[in-house]
């Protein structure tokens, strides 16, 4: 990464593995920029399918973290193709961006000789599909940190990387906003009584609701998430992205539930104590979501703990 004084795209071009530093260099040489600062490597592996949303999410970095991107298209036919250029980013910004379109065998070994050395590697898998074969154990072996849907693709917490999960981290502004509700002593007492949980959630993948409903119930020491129910409704959000939570016992219940914009209206009820307030609980893009995991690794433990429910619920 390195500020650049013309802000056009140079490239794609075409080369080879091998070549592949020399032929960034010819376009370096182009922006006229002594200096360039690298602030790390992210390997993005993706489908053809999902290209467009993974450039888009790669793009809103805006060239923080990651300095060059390698995105390996796994559904690739023929031979291996490369393409680097130097994309523009805010700021006055340019990143590397190296594409090849291969199969999943083929990228076994190209992937590493392209790895800027002595920066931290972030790999993302950013498909749906359930890895094959042996190009993510490779990758994760130099990895840093490894970004993926873990629920559906059953990738475990490690101790040689960081994990991180994209629902889990878009899920952070309603965490936030929870812990918020029982800021207040009175509110904190009637935890114990909570014995229902809801989670309302937009579109048809409840996989961050799963993940949220982890974090409440590890909180509140549930061993399982029995006494959950998880909605798919209409509201102001993202499709994955959660529209409310509700916490109810015995007349007890703390609702949290998203309104137009980033409002929350949150109403909480105990034996004759009535409570309303509205908060503002930003919704995450995917690229926020990616920036935010890349800049603010979760703490382990309380992430290994709602995996760890989430992970039993669906295999119940």
């Amino acid at each position: 990464m390195t500020y650049a004084t013309d802000l056009r795209p140079l490239g794609p071009v075409a080369t080879t593995v091998p070549k592949a530093q020399r032929t960034l260099d010819e376009l370096w040489a182009q922006t006229q920029v002594e200096t360039r600062a690298y602030t790390g490597n992210i390997v993005a592996l993706t489908v053809r399918r999902h290209l467009s949303r993974v450039q888009e999410a790669l793009a809103g970095l805006e060239g923080r973290y990651a300095g060059r991107q390698i995105i390996g298209v796994m559904d690739g036919g023929g031979d291996l193709k490369l393409e680097v250029s130097l994309v523009p980013q805010q700021g006055g910004l340019y990143v590397e961006r190296l594409t090849l379109d291969a199969s999943t065998e083929q990228l076994q070994g190209a992937i590493l000789p392209l790895l800027r050395p002595a920066t931290v590697n972030h790999v993302w898998w950013g498909a749906d599909t359930q890895p094959g074969g042996l190009l993510l154990s490779e990758l994760t072996d130099i990895a840093d940190q490894v970004i993926a849907d873990s629920l559906t693709l059953n990738i475990p917490p490690a101790r040689h990387y960081a994990l991180a999960d994209l629902g889990w981290s878009r899920s952070a502004n309603w965490r936030e906003a929870l812990a918020q509700v029982f800021d207040s002593p009175d509110a904190a007492r009637q935890l114990g009584r909570v014995e229902r949980l809801t989670v309302w959630y937009a579109g048809r993948k409840d996989l961050p609701a799963r993940l949220f409903a982890g974090f409440v119930a590890s909180t509140l020491g549930w061993t399982d998430l029995d006494g959950v129910e998880f909605k798919s409704v209409r509201c102001d959000r993202e499709k994955g992205d959660l529209c409310g939570a509700e916490l109810a016992g015995e007349n007890v219940r703390f609702r949290l539930r998203a309104g137009e914009g980033e409002s929350v209206h949150v109403e909480a009820e105990w034996n004759g104590v009535r409570r309303e307030s509205d908060m503002n609980v930003p919704a995450m893009t995917l690229a926020e979501g990616l920036a935010r995991v890349m800049a603010r690794p979760e703490r382990a433990e309380v992430f290994e703990r709602a995996w760890a429910l989430a992970r039993a619920s669906l295999q119940g």
